[in-house]
């Protein structure tokens, strides 16, 4: 008994017998052309920008920590070079009013010409 032959796996096209010209494609609308929008005045979708600048930075930090059952930390730090630390509740309560008092008299905070003029 002989075997037969296996077939292939894969089907190999069979060559075109001599040269052809290409086949024209149908001219249709091209993908991501716009459609009209920009001449019909289609309103824009963007919004203001929130982040204007107002020329206002921050100057001052108070970084205060109170974890439940432990003892409270606070932090008061200005670009002035101010730069205070607290540890205890007596303290920290200390801080946060010498914080506050520093507002009014920390030299990158205040206006000088308000002041005279007032």
């Amino acid at each position: 008994m002989s075997t037969r032959p296996r077939p292939s796996l894969k089907s190999l096209p069979v060559p075109p017998s001599g040269p052809r010209a290409a086949a024209h494609a149908a001219s249709g609308p091209v993908v991501g052309e716009p459609k009209g929008a920009a001449r019909k005045g289609v309103p824009s979708a963007l919004r203001p920008d929130p982040h204007q600048a107002d020329d206002r930075c921050p100057v001052a930090w108070l970084h205060i920590s109170a974890p439940r059952g432990a003892v409270p930390t606070a932090t008061s730090t200005c670009r002035c070079g101010r730069d205070r630390s607290a540890v205890g509740h007596r303290k920290v309560l200390a801080l946060i009013d010498d914080h506050t008092a520093h507002r009014d008299t920390c030299p990158l905070r205040t206006n000088h010409e308000g002041r005279q003029a007032a």
